[in-house]
């Protein structure tokens, strides 16, 4: 066994689900990408199980089958609702080198069956795998693995298609057109109708003309997505109720949010501290001190808000938009595990990894399942969301996380309440009753 650490510098900010060891994310700076290995080098080693993780680490080190029976989506996937016939598209810089013999290892591990296809595709071109010239290579291969390793195994049977840039997406407008065009040819091409994005800026470090025609240009396409009926999900990120300025380093000493997060077109994915046993049995949930969360300062309230919304909280958001919408795991203390192999074959084995780019991807394999269950695309969530929340049937398929507060290096965060709140959205699913109960949770259009 190995538990060593390796640094992989400094994280893009961009990488706002990041890759996390432990406390890694949540110390109230940018982060470092650190991730330690656990087992031997070996591919056809078995993962470490969870109760040897707490025995020898003090943190759990949650499986594919416990966070499906954490969450409630055992039986959904024991009755086949495994995201058949569903596409997942995944949005990433550079992409990583042994994507796919890392699945393989990933899947023999979990005892997962391969996806019917991991499509990468390069439409704007690439660059070799140097970190020494592209030094947040590593970070966003560590990104591109947990993206395409979980959303596979909340949804085994959907196909991945990994759309790479060949652009380091950081701070500010750097690598956002890219990530643009890279949705765009999703779209044109019909690749699928579901879009994950574990990435993002800070909504400040777009407050100039060409960060403004970034938020514009964005707003377009997910308007012609939600047209599409093309789910577009984003994780909100790992710095509680602030984010990075354009230097990717210096915190925001007040709150803000997330771009594309925020925009009310994306469904924005909150991180919580998930509590469960070491066979999966759900105990409770906290919020993540680190797990985006707040009020935008560039976006109005969208209708579907102001119709669900109490009065309290509508005098909180100020006639603002406000995220997450809903939240998943993401706390470092609280992991899960991804099989890596860039760094070559002697660090080859399982990391720990947190950080709300475990949110997006799941549920974005999520939401494979749901649309093979509904058979039809779910398209834009929030106004079924919210609407599930007004007629206060939200909690009937999801957890209410109501513990925790998302302040974080002395900025002032939101805590969890009962019902919907800037930490933690409306929850985490729990969808054990799905099956019998599913026009409830979401009519057909």
């Amino acid at each position: 066994m190995n538990n060593r650490w390796i640094d992989l510098g400094r994280a893009s900010a961009a990488l706002i689900g990041c890759v996390a060891l432990l406390i890694a994310c949540d110390a109230g700076a940018a982060p470092t990408v650190r991730i330690g290995s656990l087992v031997s080098t070996s591919a056809t080693d078995p993962p470490p199980t969870d109760a040897f993780c707490r025995a020898n680490f003090g943190v759990p080190c949650y499986s594919p089958d416990e966070i499906r029976g954490a969450y409630g989506l055992t039986a959904m996937i024991d009755a086949g609702y495994t995201g058949a016939n569903q596409t997942i598209v995944l949005i990433e810089s550079y992409g990583s080198p042994t994507i796919q013999a890392d699945l393989q290892a990933f899947d023999q591990g979990y005892a997962l069956p391969d996806p019917p296809s991991l499509t990468v595709l390069s439409p704007l071109g690439t660059v070799p795998f140097d970190p020494a010239t592209y030094p947040d290579q590593p970070g966003w291969a560590a990104e591109t693995t947990l993206d395409v390793e979980w959303a596979h195994a909340m949804a085994p049977s959907a196909s991945i298609v990994v759309l790479t840039s060949p652009v380091d997406e950081t701070e500010g407008v750097q690598g956002m057109p890219e990530f643009l065009a890279l949705e765009k040819y999703a779209l044109d091409h019909h690749l699928g109708h579901i879009i994950s994005q574990s990435w993002g800026a800070t909504e400040n470090t777009l407050f100039t003309p060409s960060g403004r025609k970034v938020f514009a240009n964005f707003n377009e396409f997910y308007e012609r997505a939600r047209k599409e009926h093309v789910t577009v999900l984003a994780s909100t990120g790992d710095f509680g109720s602030t984010d990075p300025e354009l230097d990717g380093v210096t915190l925001y000493p007040y709150p803000v949010v997330a771009f594309p997060a925020s925009s009310p077109l994306v469904t924005a994915v909150g991180g919580t501290s998930l509590f469960a046993d070491s066979t999966g049995n759900y105990q409770y949930e906290t919020a993540w001190r680190a797990g985006g969360g707040g009020i935008s300062q560039v976006f109005s309230e969208p209708e579907y808000q102001e119709q669900s919304l109490s009065p309290q909280v509508q005098g909180t958001l100020g006639g603002h938009r406000g995220i997450p919408d809903l939240s998943f795991n993401a706390d470092g203390n609280t992991p899960i595990l991804v099989y890596l192999s860039f760094f070559g074959p002697s660090a080859a084995g399982y990391y720990f990894i947190g950080g709300t780019s475990e949110g997006s991807p799941t549920w974005a394999g999520i939401v494979a399942d749901l649309n093979q269950f509904a058979g039809h695309p779910l398209g834009f969530l929030n106004s079924k969301l919210y609407a599930l929340g007004g007629r206060g049937r939200i909690y009937d398929f999801f957890h209410d996380v109501t513990i925790g507060n998302n302040s974080i290096a002395g900025v002032p965060g939101y805590n969890a309440t009962p019902g919907w709140d800037l930490a933690t959205g409306w929850g985490t699913p729990d969808l054990i009753r799905l099956p019998s109960r599913w026009s409830e949770l979401f009519d057909d259009e």
